[in-house]
């Protein structure tokens, strides 16, 4: 049976997960590029023994290609091919998109991720949109993810920040008309309580998502997943 190696860059660290093993992770930040990320993930997997690699990456990927660079990490990744670097047979989706399929238990799920910025994705049956809602106008003529995201706490302070994050998901979930939002990311823990209709995500769905991205629909054999 085969493995898949789980990869997920975020803003601050990149964690890998692999079935059976503790959680590795290094450091990521705005000065790292395709070249360091393969050389510290190549160190840090040491020892391990993997077949696949999924890799979810902060920022907007379509047909399996980065469209444009993270904001959060250096240059050089729009045209870096992942598989020759790595010599495996590699799947890229968007981090947040990919802690959402994770994360998924049927209906209309809007995922929203709290972490440096605001990580977004839509599911519907086998169908996976990711979103870039973190960059929608918000007051201030600036936009929502400078409120809900980290700067947002350093803006607003921790409880008026908890005010606005509950608002804003609130209006989101009507506007998709979900039926349930899953709120993730690193800084769901900030909430000891969440209102009917908003779910508590764990960071830990990424690695399901990792896996789900690998399944096969048993009658045809094509992808289980439609990332669209």
């Amino acid at each position: 049976m085969s493995k898949s190696l789980v990869v997920d860059i975020g803003g601050t660290h990149v964690k890998l997960m692999i079935e059976g093993e503790e959680q590795r992770q290094f450091d990521s930040g705005p000065k790292l590029q395709p070249g360091d990320f393969v050389a510290k993930l190549k160190a840090t997997t040491g020892g391990w023994k993997f077949d696949t690699i999924s890799i979810g990456f902060p920022a907007p990927i379509r047909g399996g290609k980065i469209v444009r660079n993270p904001k959060h990490l250096g240059q050089g990744w729009t045209d870096f091919d992942f598989r020759k670097a790595l010599g495996k047979p590699v799947q890229i989706i968007n981090d947040a998109a990919m802690q959402a399929l994770g994360s998924y238990h049927g209906g209309r799920m809007l995922f929203l991720g709290l972490g440096t910025g605001l990580g977004s994705a839509l599911l519907l049956e086998n169908l996976l949109f990711p979103l870039e809602l973190g960059d929608l106008p918000y007051r201030d003529r600036d936009i929502i993810e400078n409120f809900l995201g980290i700067p947002g706490i350093e803006r607003l302070g921790l409880e008026e920040w908890k005010n606005e994050v509950i608002f804003a998901v609130t209006q989101l979930k009507k506007s998709f008309i979900a039926d349930y939002v899953m709120l993730g990311g690193g800084n769901v823990h900030r909430f000891d309580q969440l209102p009917e209709g908003i779910e508590r995500g764990e960071n830990e769905n990424a690695f399901l998502g990792g896996l789900r991205l690998w399944e096969k629909n048993p009658r045809t054999g094509k992808p289980k997943w439609q990332i669209i």
